[in-house]
C-alpha cells in the first residue's frame, strides 16, 4: 500500500495566450496510444522468446522508441515536441500547473520554457511531472527526459530546491533510495519546508529499511507541512510498524482534508489497499468506488478494486477490470496479478503473455536507469527462472534491507531449494509487525519446507485469517499446505 504511487496534490491549471511574436505551433507525432504501447511490449515479449533474450538491453532501446512514437524529449536545445498548447502565464506558479491534469501540465510546462527558457523553476517542475506521469502510465523513458529538464533548472540556478527535490523524486521512481535521501536532504538545507523534499526523504528512509529514521522524518514532515502528501506517508510508517489502526486513522482525517478530486481518488485508494490487505473487501470496494467517482480514470483505484475483487470471488469482474488497467499501463505489478488470474481459471497461453509482458516491461525500464530487481525477483521466483529471481533479490537486499526485500530473498531462496537458509529472512520480513498475507503465506511455506510443522501451521493460518483471498494462487497453495499438515499430524 505505498503512497509513493502519486505523492504530489493537483488542482488546476491556467494558460494564458501566447506572447506576440511568438513562434508557429510545430507539427509533432502523436504520442502512442495505451493499445499501442502494450502492442509494442508484446512484440518485444515475442522477440525475446523467440531466442533474442541476449540483446534485449539494446532490443528495450528500440522498443522505447516504440513506446514513446519517437517524441523528442525537451532538453538540450529546448525544442520539444508539443508546441500546439497555449503559453503558460507567469503568474501560475509551475507548483500549481504539476498539481493539474498531468498531460496537460506537462503539455504547458514544455510550451512555457521553450518561450521562457531561463524559467528555472519551470524546468524544475516539467521534470517533476514527467515524473510523476511515468509512474501513471509505466513509461520509464520518460525519466530521461526529467532528467534533462532537472539539470536544465539546477544549470540555470544552481543549488534550487525545487529541482534538488526533483532529482529526490526522480531517483526514488528509479528506487535508486540512497540518491533520492541525498538530494532531499541538499534540498532541505536550502528549503526546509519543501513538501516534496520533506515527502522523498521519508520515502527514501522508508525504501531503505530505516524505519526508526523514517517514523522520525514523517513526524518532522506533519509539523512542517501538514497534508495529504504528508498524511498518507505517516500513515504507511505506522502500518510498516503494525500500527494498523493508527494508519486508518491519519488516512481518514487525510480524506477528510482532501482538496479536490485527485486528492480524494488518491487517499480513497490508499484506504482501499489498506482494508484490502486486512481482508475487509466490502470496506475497501467503498473506498474504491469512491475514488472512482472522483477521477474515474485514476489506475491506483481500478487495480486495487481489480485485486479487491478477485480477493471477494468475483474473478471475471477482476480479469475485467484489470485488462483495463494492463491496456493503459503494463506494470509488472497488475500484469503478474492478470497472469495468476488467467492462470486460476485454466488459462496458461494468457497468463505465460502476462508474465512474457513483465519480461519486457523490466528490460525496458533497466535500460532506462530504473532498478527493477525487486520486481524481477517477485516475478521470477513464481513465473520465471529461479536462479535469476535468487541473483535480483539478492541484489535488491544488498542495496537496501527492508521488509519488501527480506520477503523476496527468502521466497527465492526457497524456490531454489534453500529453504534453511531462506528461514532467517522470512522471519525478518514479518520482524517489525507489519502485517502481511502473503509474506505469512511465504513464510508458513518456507517453515513447512524446513521441518517446522507447528510454525508453519500458526503462519498459514493466520495469511488466511487475516486477508484469505490475498493471491488466487497463493491461498489455494496455502490452503492445500495446511490440508497436508493436518494430515501428518
Amino acid at each position: 500500500m505505498s503512497p509513493r504511487s502519486n505523492d504530489s496534490t493537483r488542482g488546476s491549471g491556467q494558460e494564458a495566450t501566447p506572447p506576440a511574436g511568438a513562434p508557429p505551433a510545430a507539427k509533432t507525432p502523436r504520442p502512442p496510444s495505451a493499445a499501442g504501447r502494450v502492442d509494442a511490449l508484446r512484440r518485444f515479449a515475442a522477440a525475446a522468446r523467440r531466442g533474442r533474450g541476449p540483446h534485449l538491453a539494446s532490443c528495450a532501446v528500440l522498443l522505447a522508441v516504440a513506446m514513446t512514437a519517437g517524441a523528442v524529449a525537451v532538453g538540450g536545445d529546448g525544442r520539444d515536441a508539443a508546441r500546439a498548447v497555449p503559453g503558460v502565464s507567469r503568474a501560475v506558479s509551475a507548483d500549481v500547473l504539476v498539481r493539474g491534469d498531468l498531460d496537460t501540465a506537462i503539455r504547458s510546462l514544455q510550451t512555457h520554457v521553450r518561450q521562457q527558457p531561463r524559467d528555472f523553476g519551470a524546468w524544475a517542475a516539467l521534470g517533476f511531472a514527467q515524473v510523476e506521469r511515468a509512474r501513471t502510465d509505466g513509461d520509464p523513458s520518460r525519466y530521461t527526459r526529467a532528467e534533462r529538464a532537472l539539470a536544465r533548472s539546477l544549470a540555470l540556478r544552481p543549488g534550487n530546491d525545487q529541482a534538488l527535490a526533483g532529482q529526490a523524486a526522480l531517483a526514488a521512481a528509479r528506487h535508486d533510495f540512497a540518491a533520492a535521501l541525498d538530494h532531499a536532504d541538499r534540498a532541505l538545507e536550502r528549503n526546509p519546508y519543501s513538501e516534496r523534499a520533506l515527502c522523498s526523504r521519508v520515502d527514501a528512509l522508508v525504501e531503505l529499511g530505516r524505519y526508526a529514521e523514517a517514523a522520525k522524518a514523517a513526524t518532522v514532515a506533519d509539523r512542517r507541512r501538514p497534508g495529504v502528501p504528508v498524511f498518507t506517508r505517516y500513515a504507511y510508517v505506522r502500518e510498516l510498524r503494525g500500527d494498523v489502526r493508527t494508519a486508518r486513522r491519519v488516512l481518514h482525517r487525510a480524506l477528510d482534508s482532501a482538496a479536490g478530486p485527485a486528492d480524494v481518488a488518491y487517499v480513497a485508494t490508499a484506504l482501499g489497499n489498506l482494508e484490502r490487505g486486512q481482508g475487509r473487501y466490502d470496506t475497501a470496494l467503498h473506498h474504491y468506488a469512491r475514488a472512482l467517482a472522483a477521477d474515474d480514470a485514476y489506475l491506483p483505484a481500478l487495480e486495487g478494486r481489480a485485486r479487491a475483487q478477485a480477493a471477494d470471488g468475483d474473478r471475471a469482474g477482476a480479469i475485467t477490470t484489470l485488462e483495463q488497467v494492463v491496456a493503459r499501463s503494463p506494470l509488472p505489478g497488475p500484469l503478474v496479478a492478470l497472469g495468476e488470474l488467467y492462470e486460476d481459471r485454466g488459462d496458461r497461453a494468457k497468463a505465460r503473455e502476462q508474465y512474457a509482458l513483465v519480461d519486457a516491461w523490466t528490460a525496458l525500464a533497466r535500460a532506462g536507469g530504473v532498478d527493477v530487481d525487486l520486481d524481477t525477483a517477485l516475478a521470477a521466483a513464481d513465473h520465471g527462472d529461479t536462479a535469476e529471481a535468487l541473483r535480483a533479490a539478492r541484489a535488491a537486499w544488498d542495496r537496501r534491507r527492508t521488509v519488501h526485500t527480506a520477503d523476496a530473498l527468502a521466497w527465492a531462496l526457497h524456490r531454489a531449494g534453500r529453504s534453511a537458509e531462506a528461514l532467517p529472512y522470512a522471519r525478518r520480513a514479518t520482524a517489525t509487525g507489519y502485517r502481511d498475507a502473503a509474506f505469512l503465506h511465504h513464510r508458513g511455506m518456507i517453515e513447512k519446507a524446513a521441518g517446522q510443522d507447528r510454525a508453519a501451521r500458526a503462519s498459514l493460518t493466520a495469511a488466511l485469517r487475516l486477508n484469505p483471498g490475498f493471491s488466487p494462487l497463493g491461498a489455494r497453495a496455502a490452503r492445500a499446505a495446511l490440508e497436508d499438515l493436518e494430515a501428518a499430524r
